[in-house]
């Protein structure tokens, strides 16, 4: 037996086996792995999350509170948030930098990161202005080049009320470690009520808002007024220039006894690139509940804004800015609309691969029917080739042969479509075998 009626008849049992052709049935299968390797990727790459890290502040800071906050709005989603005590705003930055620590989101002060060290994360938005308060004791100061020479708490490391009030001290003639002391984190309050320090730096980030009330009522205990609060927003971009209406305290008691002007940075929520949209989403969702009111130094519907300092404004939140929240997860509940989410990340790439392919679906049937009938006329073209140098008693062994692959011929089976294709082979084995007959005569 020649070897093409070997190949093909070895095709022949192939097809037998799969239902199609060798090449389309390893084709087949190469695809399907691969479509089910891409969308078991997407799957699991584009699941949204239901928990999140927050880095806040310390304990009972106003930072803290605020994402407590967070916490109890994100969970009725059926989000869960894992609140991170800390140091304060510096803190937060150095443990959103670093890609182990497990944070996801914290609130950064403004101006508290350098241009080169923010690749890895996004703002979602600038979502309060935090006032740098400045409590002394004593006769009223004016400038705070007045502190010279006094003992001054300007906050824990870590925090981003050091970092300001450092670059304030510097901007009025403070050398290194004029005047500044060290004190137990969490004690400045009761150092300055104690008369142990003059004055002490505070923010929202690392006071406790209990602490800060307290200060405003005690006799003798003076809150600085910058005085040059437009001078040090012209130097320092990043600060704003803040005003503390006479009486906005504590009417009764006229707190502050005067207005009182005020500079602070705004506080960023800030989140790490990889932050999935859909909680992207739900962290501006609760800003705006939590910071969109108006407040002592806010407009109604101020923050969240997308305000960009060193960190470049996350694209979800540009699009939440623009439109609100996606489709999905503003049409259904979160839990609902994270299922339909996973659902369409499961399918999308299945009807990527699907939808051509089915375009073509059509040729690609129709080169299977004639690969099936096509492989006999190689077949058919050995068998005539070794005729014409045959002896005649080997002639008869070849017209046996032509029956056999007529034989196996006969078992196709192709649609009406391509009956052409089939007859003609069936007349060509005819004429084969006729000119062989002829020949053997």
């Amino acid at each position: 037996m020649s070897p093409g009626i070997h190949l093909a008849r070895t095709l022949a049992r192939i097809e037998a086996l799969f239902g199609k052709g060798l090449v389309v049935s390893m084709l087949t299968i190469a695809v399907i792995g691969v479509v089910i390797s891409f969308a078991a990727l997407a799957f699991m790459s584009s699941a949204t999350p239901d928990s999140i890290t927050l880095a806040s502040g310390p304990k009972g800071s106003i930072f803290w509170k605020i994402a407590e906050r967070y916490r109890t709005i994100l969970e009725k989603q059926g989000v869960t948030v894992k609140v991170v005590a800390t140091e304060g705003s510096i803190d937060n930055f150095r443990k959103l930098s670093d890609p182990k620590s497990g944070i996801e989101v914290g609130f950064v002060l403004g101006g508290e990161a350098g241009k080169d060290e923010v690749d890895n994360l996004y703002s979602l938005g600038s979502i309060s202005y935090q006032p740098l308060m400045i409590f002394y004791r004593g006769n009223p100061v004016q400038l705070l080049s007045g502190f010279i020479g006094k003992r001054i708490d300007i906050g824990e490391d870590g925090s981003g009320t050091r970092v300001l009030a450092k670059a304030l001290l510097k901007a009025n003639g403070f050398r290194p470690g004029d005047g500044t002391i060290a004190i137990p984190p969490g004690d400045a309050a009761k150092e300055l009520l104690e008369n142990r320090v003059d004055a002490i730096f505070l923010m929202g980030e690392s006071a406790p808002l209990n602490v800060l009330r307290k200060l405003l009522h005690t006799p003798g205990i003076h809150l600085f007024n910058f005085a040059q609060a437009d001078g040090y927003t012209r130097r320092i971009r990043y600060l704003n220039k803040l005003e503390l209406p006479r009486g906005s305290l504590d009417l009764g008691k006229d707190i502050p006894p005067e207005d009182i002007l005020l500079v602070g940075p705004t506080v960023e929520l800030v989140a790490k690139k990889s932050l999935h949209p859909a909680l992207s989403d739900l962290l501006l969702e609760a800003a705006r509940q939590i910071h969109g009111r108006a407040g002592l130094f806010q407009k109604q519907g101020e923050f969240p804004a997308p305000i960009e300092h060193e960190f470049p404004i996350s694209p979800d939140a540009l699009r939440y800015y623009s439109t609100g929240k996606s489709f999905l997860y503003r049409t259904f509940p979160f839990w609902v609309a994270s299922y339909i989410a996973r659902a369409l990340a499961l399918l999308l790439p299945l009807l990527l691969i699907l939808v051509p392919a089915l375009k073509f679906a059509p040729t690609i049937y129709r080169w299977r029917i004639e690969s099936r009938i096509y492989r006999w006329y190689r077949a058919l073209l050995e068998v005539e080739r070794e005729a014409s140098q045959a002896d005649p008693e080997r002639r008869g062994e070849i017209l046996r042969q032509i029956d056999s692959i007529e034989e196996s011929v006969n078992r196709i089976t192709v649609p009406a479509s391509t009956g052409n294709l089939f007859y003609e082979l069936r007349g060509h084995l005819g004429y084969v075998r006729e000119r062989i007959s002829d020949r053997q005569e």
